[in-house]
């Protein structure tokens, strides 16, 4: 994500733990359906194979909000959410996991839609700011709106983020905003090349999907993925290129990809709704997805589950956008003067062949 601002808020100290040593318990060969791929490069990928690495955990020296405006505890409370966009299943999900915790609360809440425009979210805050509600949640489009986040804070008002982080050099965690409660995205990316790496055999020439430019999960998941196939010879991004979380935009950047680079045999997309339009790329071209193209995503959407059920889709590592209970909770603590972190990691499964059918009834 060349000129992107990036600063790193997650350091998955257990999970890069536990990573490191399923690989040296993962080396070794592919299976039949991994020898597809082709390529003599897998014989050395220590992912070929290795567990699941799993999720991450907070480092344990992150401090407590301690400088954050305050929040004075009470029966009720007014609160704002700025949600980014609601383009895609996991955005109303979200959404629609705030509303029913605020109804269960008894919370009053407004809640703002920026349409996937970062120039609207500025707006839309500093709206809510003006509206001064006892609460600020916001799930960021990008880490560049850092400025009104800190512009809230300036004016008293505790600011959650929620699912993505905004520039620490601007807003800084604990002073600015009290905390970020997000998944580790760097550890979404591993644990996908870990996928990617048993459904390929460590040999693979990759189109990688990327979502929108300078959005923390697309930043991340980029890094997690990039970083852990360097111990793949056989398995190299051959060209990555913004799909803006979207399935329409995945489908038509899959489909001119797949043309300029007609001898890619893997996709790794950075969420499910690309990797669905990604999918549709393939089959457009008379290619079979999970065969002579695999596919490797993120989120863990219904349709995505679907998929890999199907076997269009390899895996999707989850990404829970149900924050709805850890976000209230978290402010009701913080209310009580409890001490809060500055980051909080949710947890996250993986959906495979194995899990995948039992798992569609209950996703989002």
């Amino acid at each position: 994500m060349e000129g992107s601002v990036h600063v790193r808020k997650i350091a998955p100290l257990a999970g890069m733990a536990l990573l490191s040593v399923s690989l040296l318990a993962g080396c070794g060969g592919s299976s039949n359906d991994n020898a597809a791929s082709g390529g003599s490069g897998g014989a050395d990928c220590a992912l070929v194979n290795a567990d699941d690495p799993g999720n991450s955990k907070a480092p344990s020296d992150v401090p407590a909000a301690d400088a954050a405006p305050k929040l004075t505890a009470k029966s009720s409370y007014k609160v704002a959410f700025s949600q980014n966009a609601s383009n895609n299943p996991w955005r109303l999900a979200e959404t629609a996991s705030m509303k029913s915790e605020a109804g269960t609360a008894g919370v009053d809440l407004t809640v703002t839609d920026a349409n996937n425009d970062q120039s609207k979210q500025i707006a839309d805050v500093k709206g809510l700011i003006a509206q001064k509600p006892d609460v600020l949640f916001i799930a960021p489009i990008t880490e560049q709106i850092a400025n009104v986040v800190k512009d809230a804070g300036a004016a008293g008002i505790p600011v959650f983020l929620l699912d993505r982080d905004v520039d620490h050099n601007v807003a800084k965690p604990g002073q600015d905003f009290v905390t970020v409660i997000q998944s580790d995205f760097i550890q979404e990316g591993k644990r996908a090349a870990v996928q990617m790496a048993t459904a390929t055999g460590g040999n693979a020439k990759i189109i990688e999907l990327e979502g929108t430019t300078g959005a923390s999960p697309a930043i991340d998941r980029k890094k997690g993925f990039d970083d852990a196939i360097t111990q793949c010879s056989g398995m190299q991004v051959v060209v990555s290129q913004d799909g803006d979380f979207t399935r329409a935009k995945g489908q038509s950047v899959a489909e001119t990809l797949l043309q300029s680079h007609p001898d890619a045999t893997a996709i790794y997309a950075h969420n499910d709704e690309m990797a669905l339009g990604a999918i549709a790329a393939v089959k457009a071209i008379g290619k079979v997805p999970g065969q002579d193209i695999k596919v490797v995503s993120i989120d863990g959407e219904k349709d995505g589950i679907k998929a890999v059920a199907a076997g269009d889709l390899y895996a999707t590592v989850e990404c829970s956008p149900r924050f709805g209970p850890l976000a209230f909770q978290t402010m009701t603590e913080y209310a009580a003067g409890k001490p809060v972190p500055t980051l909080i990691v949710n947890k996250d499964q993986l959906f495979t062949k194995d899990n995948a059918a039992a798992s569609v009834d209950a996703a989002y």
